[in-house]
């Protein structure tokens, strides 16, 4: 995050309308495709597509595109054949406010074509997540979410919007709503929105590619001031662990599938007792198997990793390691679980580590990718 009120986002220009690849390799044995959402002027290119070993931790770029400005955060359909990415600026065809691009994924991967771009309903949209058929998306500097329904071709209808209310004890970071996050639970039943400036996760339902409110409305308050960010879900739906922005904490929940709303376990520092500098955690993942929680720490630059107890949620500790890189957004594990890759957005880098699926313990490959201001990693 950055200073101030535009500590969510980064701003820069308007997008250009094509998406072009420059580069293409084929892919090979051992290998997964990853794309990565960057902040990008709108003439760069500014989405990649790179290929990982999964047994090595080694990145080789396959393609990079020019999607317009800021693609940070990226969403695949279940079919692989479309590609969702926000536009993260606060000004869009004269309105204060982003907008959400649809791209068609051409054969092989070797190109993105645009099909549409339009409003995202409000400033600085930061997240994206689909739920069948509807895209949604949270925007920090409107403080609001929205569901955009995707039509046949693949293509975004208009966007509907819910707005957020509430106000933090943190005067500069929580002076209005920012919604940080929006993304469904396991079972579909619901879609959860975090707000960083509320210290709130809200509860929605998806109806006929609207968003209507859930009630009760909010499903989780967090301690005042703590800024939550982003939620991850247990494998077995029966637990989610939400990160705090605001006070470097990860809080363990347990999940009510019926109600939609949740109940703390645990409250846990991400940061080392002596550290006592500037931090602000970015992204919480799960490992596929269930056994441990990753969190990642801009400031002190590393990685949390946590031992998650079966039959309880609870969290014990593991490790701290450094991600090789400054400023950790957005990390995440490939699908054998091997590998946890790390957009370093301020260092221009992806580092990649093996992991220890009996320790959860992380230890760095060795390999990296120089990408400019990485942010979202999205497996193909």
């Amino acid at each position: 995050m950055f200073s101030l009120a535009l500590a969510g986002c980064n701003t820069s220009g308007e997008q250009q309308e094509t998406a072009t690849a420059t580069t293409s390799e084929p892919e090979t044995m051992n290998t997964a495709l990853v794309y990565v959402g960057t902040y990008a002027d709108p003439d760069a290119e500014s989405i990649f597509l790179y290929s990982l070993n999964s047994e090595t931790g080694e990145l080789t770029r396959v393609s990079g595109f020019k999607a317009g400005a800021n693609p940070s955060y990226l969403a695949l359909d279940n079919t692989g054949k479309h590609l969702y990415a926000v536009n993260e600026t606060t000004e869009y065809e004269g309105e204060q406010s982003g907008a959400v691009s649809a791209f068609t994924v051409g054969e092989e991967n070797k190109s993105l074509t645009l099909l549409n771009k339009i409003s995202s309903k409000g400033g600085a949209p930061c997240y994206i997540s689909l739920f069948d058929n509807t895209v949604l998306v949270a925007n920090y500097m409107g403080g609001n979410v929205v569901a955009l329904p995707v039509l046949e071709d693949g293509k975004l209808g208009e966007a509907t919007s819910v707005q957020h209310k509430g106000t933090g004890l943190n005067k500069q970071r929580q002076e209005a709503p920012h919604a940080h996050y929006i993304a469904p639970s396991p079972d579909g039943k619901y879609s959860f929105a975090i707000d960083l400036g509320a210290d709130k996760v809200f509860g929605y339902k998806v109806e006929n590619g609207k968003l209507v409110k859930n009630d009760p409305f909010v499903a989780y308050a967090s301690e005042a001031g703590s800024g939550p960010r982003h939620l991850a879900f247990h494998p077995n739906g029966e637990y989610a662990f939400l990160l705090h922005e605001l006070n470097s904490t990860m809080t363990a929940l347990a999940y009510d599938a019926a109600k939609g709303t949740f109940t703390e376990i645990q409250t846990l520092p991400t940061l080392p007792a002596d550290f006592k500098e500037n931090n602000q955690p970015a992204a919480v993942k799960v490992s596929p198997d269930g056994k441990f929680l990753y969190g990642s720490n801009r400031g002190h630059n590393s990685i949390v990793v946590y031992a998650i107890e079966e039959g309880t949620g609870k969290l014990t500790l593991v490790q701290h390691v450094s991600t090789g890189g400054d400023w950790p957004r957005d990390f995440t594990i490939d699908p054998t679980g091997n590998v946890l890759l790390i957009a370093n957005e301020r260092s221009n880098n992806i580092t990649t580590f093996k992991v220890d699926k009996a320790t959860g313990k992380l230890t760095a490959t060795g390999h990296e990718a120089q990408v400019h201001k990485p942010v979202n990693l999205v497996f193909k």
